[in-house]
């Protein structure tokens, strides 16, 4: 059950400091944790969920510097804290956001951004590569879109109804196909690159259409479980399963560059729905039953 409630307000520590959260960001992980209680943290409930927050920073504690008061800021938390008003967080932790940026475009870049671009680069692609992206309408298959595109691919855009699809193919995808119904493989073709969101079936059915020397990415599994395919089966096709392992620093920078990205209007990160803190159990329930496209914000203080 996700309920609102009231929580003392944090305090900075020593070289931490205070941000007053104007959104949160919501991740399809978040509700599976919800709703079983586990993932990929060690946390368990009873507690406070959200990993990114956006917002300006109000405070710093000992050992921090005064000037980062005032600054617009987003960053990630320790995996639980940040479906709150405030938060603290170490003051090396938040990324500055860049002029030209709005605060909710950061926030929707922020885990989604540095994802989608971890995948791209991890995928090594080339101009004329088919790409396959499953769950192309949500938050990070729509910005993966727009990446891939960017480098030269040809994007074929996999996602769930029309309006999906519609959204898809505005973001640049060249075609687009609904993994809803019966043969949708078929009409994807055959590809070099899957960037896989869904797992599952429907992450299989893609594995097939992979063309010798193809490369496979697999981030999520909005179906409820991974792709599982067997290294032996991919190695017997020619086909590559790429398991990206970035360290700290790089993951900075993919968020970075994903701000950088969005700050130029080169990224344009589609937020599908809003709700007010209070709804956030509403939010859940929205991306449990796809019925959101995007990104999905948490409304605090904006």
């Amino acid at each position: 059950m996700l309920v609102a409630g009231d929580a003392p307000d944090p305090v900075p520590g020593p070289g931490q400091v205070l941000v007053d959260v104007a959104y949160a960001n919501i991740t399809f992980v978040e509700t599976q944790f919800r709703a079983t209680g586990s993932g990929p943290s060690n946390a368990r409930p009873p507690l406070i969920p959200g990993n990114g927050v956006g917002g300006v920073i109000a405070a710093v504690g000992p050992e921090a510097d005064a000037a980062l008061v005032g600054r617009r800021v987003v960053s990630s938390l320790d995996g639980t804290g940040g479906y709150a008003s405030r938060v603290v967080v170490d003051a090396a932790s938040p990324y500055e956001v860049p002029a030209g940026l709005a605060l909710d475009e950061a926030v929707a870049l922020l885990a989604d951004g540095r994802t989608a671009t971890m995948l791209v680069r991890a995928a090594a692609l080339s101009p004329g590569d088919r790409v396959l992206v499953e769950a192309a309408a949500g938050g990070v298959g729509s910005l993966a879109v727009q990446l891939a595109k960017a480098a030269g691919a040809h994007v074929v855009a996999a996602a769930g109804g029309v309006r999906k699809l519609a959204l898809a193919r505005q973001l640049g995808a060249d075609a687009a196909v609904d993994y809803r119904e019966p043969g949708w493989a078929g009409r994807a073709g055959t590809v070099d690159v899957v960037l896989d969101g869904v797992g599952g079936e429907i992450a299989r059915a893609a594995f097939e259409l992979l063309a010798p020397g193809g490369r496979m990415l697999s981030y999520g599994l909005a179906s409820g479980s991974w792709a599982a395919i067997a290294p032996e089966a991919a190695a017997a096709r020619g086909v590559t399963l790429i398991r990206p392992r970035p360290t700290p620093a790089q993951l900075r920078e993919y968020v970075e560059s994903a701000l950088a990205e969005g700050a130029a209007g080169r990224l344009r990160p589609v937020i599908g729905q809003r709700f007010p803190l209070e709804r956030a159990s509403d939010a859940h329930a929205a991306i449990e039953s796809r019925a959101t496209i995007g990104k999905t914000l948490l409304e605090v203080g904006a």
